[in-house]
């Protein structure tokens, strides 16, 4: 019901531009196109990255997660990071990336200190 009242949790499938080097073994070896989808949980992401018939999931707590908005757009954690080409497949999530953007900050906001 919750991802219902959210308009749907997923993106749709974007395209790797580049990928940290601890990553790199879960890119197709061929020179295909490599696609990973964000899926929003209640207190993070998951990153699914497509390689041929497998999947590899990388679980991202709101807490550890940081976003730049460069080219197209990059998701930083844990010493590693993604980096999504900026193309057509990209402006359809634009929605989802607003989406993204607000529960991160509403994350925050519980954490917020006054000073």
């Amino acid at each position: 019901m919750e991802s219902l009242r959210m308009g749907g949790v997923g993106s749709k499938r974007m395209i790797i531009e580049n990928l940290s080097p601890n990553l790199q073994q879960h890119l197709n070896k061929i020179s295909d196109i490599n696609y990973a989808n964000i899926e929003m949980r209640p207190s993070g992401i998951l990153i699914y990255i497509n390689k041929g018939l497998k999947n590899y999931t990388w679980i991202i707590p709101f807490y550890h997660l940081v976003i730049y908005k460069t080219n197209g757009i990059s998701i930083h954690a844990q010493g590693k990071f993604v980096n999504f080409k900026n193309c057509k497949m990209f402006k359809k999530n634009k929605t989802f990336m607003s989406r993204l953007m607000d529960a991160k900050v509403k994350f925050d906001e519980r954490y917020s200190f006054q000073f």
